[in-house]
């Protein structure tokens, strides 16, 4: 009884530092921002990239997309996009084929590099699109992916 005794003090302890340390300022809770909703929820492509605000993508060859061309799963397709257009500020990921493409959207700042990886979803054979922001422009790449298993409910 002891020893649960201590543990739920210690967790009581623990929070209570934690609330009075946000309290003080000294720990700042971060916030996390994505695209409007609206591009989340848009069920074509169209939709998402005007739900993002984005006007219409000019072709790169500067944004490379790395992702298996033949995807068994489509619940897990790894997707890795390399940006070297300077000055990259934010990296969309959409899948065309998907109930909703967009499947994510990464805002970098601080001169980061152009680079995001991550496992999307995707639902059948469709194209992969990276939709870069650089310099006020929007840029696009794509990649086909073949899914032999649809991730999707299908």
């Amino acid at each position: 009884m002891n020893a649960l005794r201590r543990n739920v003090l210690k967790g009581a302890t623990g929070a209570g530092a934690v609330a009075v340390a946000v309290a003080a300022g000294l720990i700042t809770p971060t916030r996390v921002l994505a695209a409007p909703r609206a591009a989340f929820d848009a069920k074509n492509l169209a939709d998402a990239m005007k739900g993002m605000g984005l006007p219409a993508a000019t072709d790169s060859k500067d944004i490379v997309i790395k992702a298996p061309d033949i995807a068994e799963n489509g619940a897990v397709v790894p997707v890795e996009v390399t940006s070297s257009i300077a000055g990259t500020s934010a990296i969309a990921i959409l899948a065309e084929k998907n109930n909703t493409p967009l499947v994510a959207d990464f805002e970098l700042s601080g001169g980061a590099q152009g680079y995001v990886s991550t496992r999307i979803k995707m639902g059948a054979t469709a194209l992969v699109r990276a939709i870069v922001t650089a310099g006020g422009k929007t840029y696009q790449a794509t990649k086909e992916v073949k899914v032999t298993i649809g991730g999707c409910g299908g």
